[in-house]
This record gives structure tokens, C-alpha cells and sequence, in this order.
């Protein structure tokens, strides 16, 4: 008898194989292998850089930063990108909302972010 650890639909099984004296193996299940719990996602505080400002500018939706493309100080207008996003494998610029000076970034790259968290201020 023969044991093979076999996954369905991502739910691992343990299952012994018994050859029989025909060329049709008998498959016999057991309990199911238990899977290692997913460590759950842990958001640590990332090193602002620069002082806070007075514009918010958040995350419309949850992804991973890739990539940061203004730094603090920086003159931006209206609709420059400050951040990209990427959600549902598509990469979303995070506009500035107004005319204004960096104030601040509030995330780092390859950060997971959730939707409505702080990315950049502006002032």
C-alpha cells in the first residue's frame, strides 16, 4: 500500500493506493491533511517621509504599491502621478487632486495597502 498526498480545489487529502491484482489501482481516502493556516497580514507603520500636510491623498481601492513617483517636496499639479497602484493586476496612477507641494509620502514600495489608507499629503 502506497500513500500520496493529492490536492482538490486546494484542499490537500491524504489517500493510501493498493494494487490489486489487475492493472485498476483501489484508492481509498483518509482524512483530510491538514494545511498550514495562512499567517495573517501584518500592516507595520512605514517610515513617512517628510512632515504631514494638509491634503490627503488615499488609496481608492486595496493593492501594492510599485511605484513612488514624486518625493517630498516636489511641486505637483492637479492630476500629476504621485503613486502607482496595483489592484486586480492592473496598475492604477494615484493623481495628485489639486495644484500643491508634496508634503509628505506615507507608503513604500511594495507596501500592500488597503482601500481609503493614506498614501501622500500635500500642501
Amino acid at each position: 500500500m502506497k500513500e500520496f498526498k493529492i490536492k482538490v480545489n486546494g484542499k490537500e487529502y491524504n489517500v493510501e493506493v493498493e494494487e490489486v491484482g489487475g492493472s485498476q489501482p483501489v484508492i481509498t481516502t483518509t482524512t483530510p491533511a491538514v494545511a498550514p493556516k495562512a499567517t495573517p497580514k501584518t500592516t507595520s507603520t512605514p517610515k513617512v517621509q517628510g512632515t504631514e500636510g494638509s491634503m490627503k491623498v488615499t488609496a481608492p481601492m486595496p493593492g501594492t504599491i510599485l511605484g513612488i513617483k514624486a518625493k517630498p517636496g516636489d511641486k505637483v499639479a492637479k492630476g500629476d502621478t504621485i503613486v502607482v497602484l496595483e489592484a486586480m493586476k492592473m496598475e492604477n496612477e494615484i493623481a495628485a487632486p489639486e495644484d500643491g507641494v508634496v508634503a509628505s509620502i506615507n507608503v513604500e514600495n511594495g507596501a500592500a495597502v488597503e482601500s481609503g489608507q493614506l498614501l501622500a499629503t500635500l500642501s
